[in-house]
C-alpha cells in the first residue's frame, strides 16, 4: 500500500527532519532575545550608574552645604554681635556699636559655649567711615582695648572699598546697591526699596561683602540724630576680617569636621579666590587649589551666584533631571551677603574638594565598568548556554536521525538472514530436499545466515554494554601471531565466500601487546569485514604489523588495508560516531549498522591503545590498531605459556 504525503511527513524517519527545519526560526528568536537582554542590561547599567552618581553627588553636596552653613554661622555671628538691624542703626549711636564690640570681645570663651559662634578673633578691625559730603570724609576705628573711637589713617587695602562706599552714600536705597556694578549712570538706576522690619528680614540683612579685602560693610545713618528717611545720606560700618584666623582656625576646623576620617582628611580641601591670577585663601595640602578648579571632584561658589545669573540658575535647577555629571560637580551656595563687584567678571571665593584616594568620577566610572562587566559576563554565560542548548538540540536531532537509520538498517540486516533461514526451513518441511548433497547445502546456508545473524546481535549487545559502562576486559600480553591466526580462523568462511585474498606482512620478532584477546580479535574482525564490504571489485586485503616508537613508549601497529572506494576527508572525523554511515555507502546499498568502527575505537582506547585511519577517495583506506607493547619479561612468559598450550593440544 502506497503512503500519502501526509503519512510520509508523520513517519518516524521524516519527523527529525521536520523538527530540524524549525531550528533557523528558533535561532532567530534566541538572537532577538539576546539582543533584547543586552539592551535591557545596558539600560539597567546606565540607570544603576546614574543612581550611584546621584547618591554620591547628594552625599557630597550635603557635606559641602553643611560646611557652607557653618562658615555662614561664623560670618553671621559678627553681624549679630554688632546688631546693625534692618533700620540701619537709625536709633543707635556710634558709642552703642563700640559697647557691643567690647562686650562681644569679653564674652565667655568658645569652649564654654560650643554651640554658639563666638569668634572675635575673626575680626581684625572695626571702622566707621564718615562720608560727610561737604567736608573731607574721615575714617574712625573702634578700639576695644581702650574702649574708645579713634581717628584712623585709611589703610592701603581699604582705599578702593572706601571710595566705592563714599560714591554710594547719598541715600539708603543707593547704599544698598553698592554690590552692583555701575553699568549705567547712577541717575538711571532703579531705586531699591528701603529695608523694613517685615517678617523674614534678619540682623544680617543689608550687609555686603568685599572679597578683595576681605571685609563686610553695612550702611548706618549719620550721627546727627536725624529721623529715619530712605533719602538721607549714610555712613558705613566696615568690619575687616582676619585672614590668618580664617586660614589657621576656622577653615581647618570645618575641613576636619566634615571631611576628616580616622587617618586625617579623606579629601583635599581648598578655598580659592577666583581672580585672573587665582589666590589660595586656604589649602589642606600644599600645591592644591589654584590649579585644580576645573579638575576637582566638586566646587562650591561660597557667596552664591551673581544676581544676573540667579534666574538662569533657578531655571536650570528646575529642568535638571538628576545630580549627574556637571550638576553636582559645580554648584552655588545660598546667597549670604551681596558681594561687591569691581569688574564685569567677578572674583568669587570657590570651595573645592578632591578625594585623596582618586577622583570621584573614577569611582563612578569604576562602578559603571563593574556593572557592565557583570552584565556582559552574565549575558555571555546566557549566550553560551543558549549556544550549547542549540548545539545539543541539533546534535540530538542528528543523533535521532542516525538512530532511525540504524533501526531501519538493523531491521533490514536482521530480516535478510531470517528470511533465508525461514525459506530453507519451509523447503525442508515441504520435502524439497531430495538428497544428502542438497541437505548439506541447505545446512551450510542456514549456518552462514545464523552466523551472520549472531554477529549482528553480538555487535548490538556489545554496543549496549559499552554505552552502559558494563564492559570488562582481561588485559594481558598477547602474541601477534596468535591473534592473527585466531582472526583468520574466525573469518575463514567469509573470506572464502567473498573470494578475498589476504596478504600478511608481519615484521619479525614482534613483541607481545597488552590487550584483551576477545576485544583485539573483535576489532580486527570488524576492520577486515569493512575492508571486504567496501573493497569494491579489488578483493585484495593487506594485513601488516610493525613496531613503532612514540613519546609514551613502544607500540605495535596492526594495519588493515583495502583498495576500495575510500573515505572523503570531511567524513574522517564522523566515521567513528555511533550509527554514522557515509552517503556513498547508503547510495551503494552496502549493508551495515554504523556501529562497527565506533565499537572498535572504544575497544582500542579501553585497552590503552588507539585506532587511526588514512584514506583516499578511489584508492582505498588503511585502518591501524595501535596497541601498547609488553615488556620483554612479560613477552617471554606469554610465549612459554602459548607453547605449553599448543603442546597439550597436540597430545
Amino acid at each position: 500500500m502506497t503512503k500519502s504525503p501526509s503519512d510520509l511527513s508523520l513517519s518516524p524517519r521524516n519527523r527529525p527532519t521536520a523538527i530540524l527545519s524549525f531550528w533557523p526560526l528558533i535561532l532567530s528568536g534566541m538572537v532577538a532575545l539576546l539582543a533584547a537582554l543586552a539592551f535591557l542590561q545596558y539600560r539597567w547599567t546606565n540607570d544603576a550608574t546614574a543612581a550611584s552618581e546621584t547618591r554620591i553627588g547628594a552625599e557630597l553636596e550635603s557635606l559641602m552645604m553643611k560646611w557652607h552653613g557653618d562658615l555662614y554661622g561664623e560670618f553671621s555671628a559678627i553681624c549679630t554681635a554688632m546688631q546693625v538691624g534692618p533700620d540701619s542703626g537709625a536709633r543707635d549711636t556710634w558709642n552703642d556699636y563700640l559697647e557691643r564690640y567690647v562686650e562681644w570681645n569679653n564674652a565667655l570663651p568658645h569652649e564654654t559655649l560650643p554651640n554658639v559662634y563666638r569668634n572675635p578673633d575673626l575680626v581684625e578691625s572695626v571702622y566707621i567711615w564718615d562720608t560727610n559730603l561737604d567736608d573731607q570724609p574721615q575714617l574712625f576705628r573702634l578700639n576695644e582695648d581702650k574702649k574708645k573711637i579713634e581717628i584712623a589713617e585709611v589703610p592701603q587695602n581699604l582705599q578702593t572699598l572706601l571710595a566705592r562706599l563714599r560714591g554710594n552714600s547719598t541715600s539708603l536705597s543707593t547704599s544698598l546697591r553698592v554690590w552692583q556694578l555701575h553699568r549705567q549712570k547712577e541717575g538711571n538706576l532703579s531705586e531699591v526699596a528701603p529695608v523694613s522690619s517685615s517678617p523674614g528680614v534678619t540682623t544680617n540683612t543689608g550687609w555686603q561683602f568685599d572679597e578683595d579685602v576681605p571685609a563686610i560693610v553695612h550702611p548706618i545713618f549719620q550721627r546727627d540724630g536725624r529721623s529715619l528717611n530712605s533719602q538721607s545720606p549714610v555712613d558705613w560700618m566696615v568690619i575687616v576680617l582676619d585672614l590668618n584666623a580664617l586660614r589657621k582656625r576656622i577653615l581647618p576646623d570645618l575641613a576636619t569636621r566634615y571631611f576628616g576620617g580616622l587617618e586625617g582628611l579623606d579629601y583635599k580641601v581648598a578655598v580659592v579666590a577666583r581672580k585672573p591670577q587665582p589666590e589660595v585663601i586656604y589649602s589642606s595640602d600644599p600645591g592644591f587649589g589654584s590649579q585644580d578648579l576645573e579638575t576637582a571632584d566638586a566646587s562650591l561658589n561660597i557667596f552664591g551666584w551673581p544676581e544676573d545669573e540667579a534666574q538662569d540658575h533657578i531655571h536650570q535647577a528646575k529642568n535638571a533631571r538628576s545630580l549627574r555629571s556637571a550638576e553636582w560637580h559645580n554648584f552655588y551656595g545660598s546667597a549670604w551677603f551681596r558681594v561687591i563687584e569691581y569688574e564685569s567678571h567677578p572674583s568669587p571665593w570657590i570651595f573645592v574638594i578632591q578625594r585623596r584616594a582618586g577622583p570621584l568620577q573614577d569611582v563612578i566610572n569604576g562602578v559603571r565598568q563593574k556593572n557592565l562587566a557583570v552584565s556582559a559576563f552574565l549575558l555571555l554565560l546566557l549566550a553560551l548556554t543558549m549556544a550549547l542548548l542549540t548545539m545539543a538540540g541539533i546534535r540530538a536531532q542528528k543523533f535521532n536521525r542516525l538512530q532511525m537509520d540504524f533501526v531501519a538498517s538493523v531491521s533490514h540486516e536482521l530480516r535478510t538472514p531470517l528470511t533465508a533461514i525461514f525459506s530453507a526451513a519451509e523447503n525442508i518441511r515441504d520435502g524439497v530436499i531430495q538428497g544428502k548433497s542438497d541437505l548439506a547445502e541447505y545446512g551450510s546456508m542456514v549456518m552462514g545466515q545464523s552466523r551472520q545473524l549472531m554477529e549482528y546481535v553480538d555487535r548490538i549487545l556489545l554496543f549496549a554494554s559499552i554505552r552502559s559502562g558494563k564492559d570488562r576486559y582481561n588485559i594481558r600480553p598477547l602474541q601477534i601471531s596468535e591473534i592473527l591466526q585466531r582472526v583468520h580462523k574466525n573469518m575463514a568462511t567469509l573470506i572464502i565466500e567473498t573470494s578475498c585474498t589476504i596478504e600478511q606482512v608481519i615484521e619479525p620478532a614482534l613483541p607481545c601487546v597488552l590487550g584483551d584477546q576477545l576485544a583485539v580479535c573483535s576489532c580486527l574482525e570488524n576492520l577486515i569485514t569493512n575492508a571486504i564490504k567496501y573493497g569494491g571489485t579489488d578483493r585484495r586485503i593487506r594485513i601488516s604489523a610493525c613496531v613503532q616508537t612514540t613519546e609514551s613508549g613502544k607500540e605495535v601497529a596492526i594495519s588493515v588495508q583495502d583498495r576500495g572506494i575510500g573515505i572523503h576527508s570531511s567524513e574522517l572525523k564522523q566515521i567513528f560516531e555511533p550509527f554514522y554511515r557515509s552517503p556513498e555507502a547508503r547510495r551503494a546499498q552496502i549493508p551495515g549498522t554504523g556501529l562497527g568502527l565506533s565499537v572498535c575505537k572504544h575497544l582500542a582506547e579501553a585497552m590503552g591503545g588507539s585506532l587511526s585511519v588514512n584514506s583516499e577517495v578511489g584508492a582505498g583506506s588503511v585502518f591501524t590498531l595501535h596497541l601498547l607493547a609488553a615488556d620483554s619479561q612479560q613477552g617471554e612468559l606469554t610465549a612459554m605459556s602459548s607453547t605449553r598450550e599448543k603442546g597439550t593440544e597436540n597430545e
